[in-house]
């Protein structure tokens, strides 16, 4: 039996009804308290709150709107201990937040989406109240597996982090992108589902090669995957083994692939500089289903008997003139043909 005002089971829900619903299962009650409300309750300047909730990428409230819940009061809390805290710096404070709001946003879109299609619903309209029942059952357990997976994450860092003695935000490392090769023209004659079991194989075999290889993943960027490894040989071997996927699965596409070795800056798990670059603009040089790399890249490998290293012809690029690549093979065989 349902209370007053609630919906049958299976009537189906209007707009209002699913987001007000969504909201007090997903927050503990409904929205009641206004910014200023939230500023006072938290200790927070109301000038600081308002930027760190813009900073995680929602919609600024009126001051009249009553658009916040307690869990807004303790998560502002929560903050605000990490910065007396001494773990999020003043300087720092804006890029950590809208690093957290970008990738949260990322992954609630995905788990949504996923969702209703679980239940056979692509809007709204479509969503009935023993739906919402089901989506409580679903909350907790995942809040469960992204925690269990941030703690493994922190291992992991906190690991390679101390193995390397890394004191500084800059350090020595191979940064790496992975092309898809004509992926525009390819998306154009595909379906949306070919298109997206595409890129789900693309990103799935990347992460498990460049995983197995000692390497990161730092980005997708639409038709390519940003990534670093630390040492050289490793990166060689990674690269190799990517190129060679598309001979062995079908469904994985054919890839093009730039190296380059050098001082990086880590910055909120992005990294930036100009080996970045060369790293982009070898791969844009690279033909398909070949690996370029740099040439401190080469001096790193040049001594290496699994690998084979050819200098090619200099070229010019967007802001590098004369940059010298090198093409990444491995040794010929008796029945290569050569170069």
């Amino acid at each position: 039996m349902t209370g007053p005002g609630e919906p049958d089971g299976d009537a189906g829900l209007d707009s209002s009804d699913v987001i007000r619903a969504i909201t007090e299962l997903m927050l503990g009650e409904a929205p009641h308290l206004k910014r200023a409300d939230v500023a006072e309750l938290s200790g927070v300047d109301p000038d600081v709150a308002r930027q760190r909730w813009r900073a995680l990428g929602f919609p600024e409230a009126d001051e009249e709107d009553a658009a916040f819940t307690q869990a807004d009061v303790e998560a502002l809390r929560l903050t605000q201990e990490l910065v007396e805290l001494g773990i999020i710096e003043p300087d720092t404070e804006q890029p950590f937040i809208r690093t957290i709001g970008r990738s949260f946003a990322r992954l609630a879109d995905w788990q949504v989406r996923a969702f209703l299609g679980s239940m056979g619903a692509d809007s709204q309209e479509e969503v009935a109240a023993g739906d919402l029942a089901e989506l409580e059952k679903v909350v907790p357990l995942g809040e469960k597996v992204q925690a269990y997976v941030w703690r493994r994450h922190l291992v992991n860092a906190a690991s390679r982090l101390l193995l390397t003695d890394a004191d500084v935000d800059t350090s020595p490392m191979v940064v790496g992108f992975a092309d898809i090769v004509g992926y525009t023209s390819r998306s154009r004659k595909m379906t949306r589902q070919e298109l997206t079991d595409m890129v789900e194989r693309f990103e799935e075999v990347t992460g498990g090669v460049i995983t197995d290889h000692h390497g990161r993943v730092v980005k997708t960027i639409g038709d390519e995957v940003l990534f670093v490894v630390d040492e050289p040989k490793d990166a060689a071997a990674l690269a190799l083994e990517l190129l060679e996927k598309h001979q062995d699965d079908e469904e994985f596409p054919e890839v093009r692939i730039g190296l380059a070795h050098g001082n990086v800056l880590n910055h909120m798990g992005d990294v930036f500089g100009p080996v970045v670059n060369v790293a982009s603009r070898l791969t844009s040089v690279a033909r398909p289903g070949s690996i370029v790399v740099d040439r401190d890249m080469a001096e790193h490998l040049r001594d290496d008997d699994e690998l084979r290293l050819k200098r090619m012809r200099r070229t010019s690029v967007k802001g590098y003139e004369h940059l010298e690549p090198w093409s990444l093979k491995r040794p010929r065989g008796k029945d290569d043909p050569g170069d």
